[in-house]
């Protein structure tokens, strides 16, 4: 195992893996793209298939938003490490002499920019669809980020497990889906309240189960990821 004292280095791989993403990207932007594309292919189906009046439609904006955010970052996280596996750069990063974990929080933080863009993109065009300026408070941006941490952590540690099988593009969301319950349920859950304007007594729980969980999968990849990479 890498010595994990070595901040520096691990800091500076860190930020190198998220350029070289963040510049793949921004050359093909196939990853972005779709990520895209399907983000808004599902909030305009949303659209079609919930002819329901206004106060029905706020009832349910929370759980449309993150099941949309679910699936194109499900999408985005397979696509992400299987370039890197079908190009042979997994090999490359696994030999370089730096601490591992720093593969992790690379490609977490490129996935996460990724996420997050296109957050910003299908939120506006939520609300023009839904009449929804609600979406935009500070409270319900911030449990957006807090459940886009926590999904894009556990995402990236499993997309690193799956990346290896034949079936990856079927086994990532059979691993993803069940482990990531709590994420979604506690972000549902505070999105609903903020939206519904609950008092903090009545959001303060789901938050910290986000917190909580955005802790655990930013601290388990730190310690066990030289051993998840290694099978």
């Amino acid at each position: 195992m890498t010595d994990k004292k070595s901040h520096p280095s691990l800091l500076g791989a860190t930020l190198a893996i998220v350029q070289k993403d963040l510049a793949a990207e921004f050359r093909s932007r196939e990853l972005f793209s779709a990520m895209l594309v399907f983000s808004l292919l599902v909030i305009i189906i949303f659209n079609f298939a919930l002819e329901l009046d206004i106060e029905v439609r706020r009832t349910v904006a929370a759980g449309v938003l993150w099941t949309t955010f679910a699936f194109a970052g499900t999408l985005g996280l397979n696509r992400s490490m299987a370039v890197e596996k079908d190009r042979g750069c997994m090999d490359g990063l696994l030999l370089a002499p730096v601490d591992r974990s720093a593969i992790f929080f690379g490609k977490a933080i490129s996935n996460l920019v990724f996420m997050l863009v296109v957050e910003a993109i299908v939120l506006p065009v939520y609300a023009l669809l839904y009449d929804e300026m609600r979406i935009f408070q500070p409270g319900f941006l911030g449990v957006i980020l807090l459940g886009s941490i926590g999904y894009i952590g556990v995402g990236t540690l499993l997309s690193t497990m799956s990346v290896q099988t034949r079936m990856r593009e079927v086994l990532l969301p059979i691993l993803l889906f069940p482990i990531a319950i709590p994420v979604l349920l506690a972000a549902v859950k505070a999105s609903s309240g903020i939206l519904s304007g609950a008092e903090w007594a009545e959001i303060v729980t789901p938050i910290n189960i986000l917190i909580l969980y955005d802790v655990v999968f930013i601290a388990v990849p730190y310690m066990f990821f030289d051993a998840v990479v290694e099978e």
